[in-house]
């Protein structure tokens, strides 16, 4: 999963290291709002409940996880908005 993602250039990029749920969602909601249909948002996180959140998220709204990473404590994820 992860090979094929440094290929990527994300859109948009938010990052909410340092803040705890429910804030990275709220955080990647707005900004998936303000964007166009196959635009790609690139987050990153380090909060421990951000993995199934942004999971459960991602299925719930139709948006598509393209991959999550993770490097020491922090999660970088892709999403595509496609919807």
């Amino acid at each position: 999963m992860s090979g094929e993602s440094s290929e990527i250039t994300p859109n948009k990029t938010i990052d909410t290291v340092g803040l705890y749920c429910p804030v990275p969602l709220f955080r990647t909601r707005e900004a998936l709002e303000s964007m166009q249909v196959g635009e790609i948002l690139e987050i990153f996180a380090d909060d421990p409940a951000a993995e199934s959140d942004i999971q459960s998220f991602t299925k719930r709204t139709g948006h598509k996880l393209l991959t999550i990473e993770k490097d020491g404590d922090v999660l970088r994820f892709l999403i595509k908005k496609m919807k």
